[in-house]
Parts: structure tokens; C-alpha cells; sequence
């Protein structure tokens, strides 16, 4: 589990509860028509930028993922690759059967190598499947993007309309202080959505997009190597393209003679 991103829901909302509370209590930041505003008009208009189908989809696995960590680092899956090719050269690719590994995406391929697939189906079914997933985690991204960007609009609106309907009912003063909660209210709950919650899962499903599509082409990569039956020597020196430049020297000062 990724706990940076519950760790930064739960710091920032205390922030904001701990300033609630040093001048009031949580009934004066509740107003049902800001978060109608707010959370009605954010969906609708994001509604008409993607299909529901997508909204559906995107929603919950941008979530899940935001909130989750890949097993395996890429310095660790260059390793786990270089052990894997030293059973092939020994072993011949029936004994990848044993081989296990806690990466669904690697033991596919290394399912496909013991079952004796050629490079050509291997190479298309997984790029195929990394294609597939970075596309849906995309998805999540560009959705939890638009309603953090609709979020602050409509903070807006909301702000807009509570200030005319306080000025139209100027001769009521008791009807001043609803409508001005509203104008107030929704600027704070968009500003809030946008900032603490979507554009910030927006920005980590992308951190994870990037990560996941040099792993998983790493991967790709090492596989096919595999199945060709190169070297672990040569195997872990063409993958260790993937890390950054620091950590290649690392990896090269620890890798096995």
C-alpha cells in the first residue's frame, strides 16, 4: 500500500479541521447548496467530457491505484530478470515453471516462455496487456484532472449565485447570512476538492503511469531476452538502461562476477 497518499488526505484534513475548530465548530462549514454546487455541478460537467462507461471504470481504479504500491522497484525487477535467465541457461525454460515471483504482469511472461511461445506472440500479448492497463490508469488520471478543474469553476458559481441572492433580499436581513454561507462556502469547498484531494491523485496516477511503463517495458524486454536464451551477464547490463544513471552504477558495483 502506498501510504503517502493516505498520509497526505489525513495531514491536510486535519490541517483544515484544526482551523475550523480554533474559531468555531463544523456546523458553521456546512451548507448542503455549496456542496450541491460543488459536487453536482463537478460531475456533470464532467459527465459530458467522458462517457459514463469511463467515468465508472476510471473512478474507482484511479483510486485503487493511487492508494496502492507496485511490489517490485525496477532495480529489483533487473535482478529477479538476471536470476530468471541463470535458471533458463541451466535449467532450460521448463524450469522457469517453478520460478515464482510476486509481479502478475512477470509471471505471465514467464509463463509464456515455459510454455515455449515464440517472441512474436510473447512480444504482442504483453505489450498488448501494458498497453491496455496504462491506458485505463490514464483514464483515472485525465478524470480526477477534470473535476479537480471543474471543482474551483463551480466554487465560483456557487460563489456568484449566493451573492445575488444576497443582494436581491437586501430588505431581509435574516436571509443575508444563508446566502452569503453559500457564496463563502462553495469557493472553500471547490478550492478544497481541487487541491486536497483530486489534482493531487491526478498528479500521483501519473507518477505511477510513468513508473509502470518503464517497468513494464523493462520487463517486456527481459522476457524476450529470456526466451532467446541471452546471457544473465547480458540480460542484467541491456536492463540496467532502465535505471537512472545513479542507480546503474550501484547496480553495476553490486551485480555478482
Amino acid at each position: 500500500m502506498d501510504i503517502t497518499t493516505g498520509i497526505g488526505l489525513v495531514a491536510g484534513a486535519a490541517v483544515i479541521a484544526i482551523l475550523i475548530l480554533m474559531g468555531g465548530d463544523f456546523r458553521m462549514f456546512y451548507d448542503l447548496h455549496a456542496i450541491i454546487i460543488i459536487f453536482g455541478g463537478s460531475f456533470a460537467a464532467t459527465l459530458i467530457r467522458f462517457p459514463l462507461v469511463a467515468m465508472l471504470h476510471g473512478l474507482p481504479l484511479g483510486l485503487k491505484f493511487a492508494f496502492s504500491m507496485r511490489n517490485t522497484t525496477s532495480r529489483e525487477l533487473v535482478d529477479e530478470l538476471a536470476v530468471l535467465a541463470e535458471i533458463a541457461r541451466k535449467q532450460g525454460p521448463v524450469g522457469l515453471e517453478k520460478a515464482e515471483t510476486e509481479d502478475q504482469f512477470l509471471a505471465k511472461g514467464i509463463r509464456y516462455v515455459a510454455d515455449g511461445y515464440d517472441s512474436d506472440f510473447i512480444r504482442d500479448n504483453l505489450e498488448r496487456d501494458r498497453d491496455n492497463f496504462l491506458t485505463h490508469l490514464d483514464e483515472g488520471q485525465k478524470i480526477y484532472r477534470a473535476i479537480g478543474d471543474c471543482a474551483p469553476a463551480f466554487g465560483m458559481i456557487g460563489t456568484l449565485i449566493g451573492m445575488v441572492q444576497m443582494f436581491s433580499n437586501m430588505s431581509d436581513p435574516s436571509k443575508l447570512g444563508p446566502f452569503m454561507a453559500v457564496a463563502l462556502l462553495a469557493t472553500l469547498y471547490g478550492a478544497l476538492v481541487a487541491n486536497l484531494f483530486c489534482l493531487p491523485i491526478a498528479d500521483k496516477l501519473h507518477v505511477k503511469l510513468v513508473d509502470e511503463e518503464v517497468n513494464r517495458t523493462l520487463i517486456i524486454d527481459g522476457i524476450l531476452m529470456i526466451r532467446d536464451a541471452k546471457s544473465p551477464t547480458l540480460v542484467r547490463e541491456m536492463l540496467l538502461a532502465y535505471l537512472p544513471e545513479a542507480h546503474r552504477h550501484e547496480e553495476a558495483e553490486t551485480a555478482p562476477a
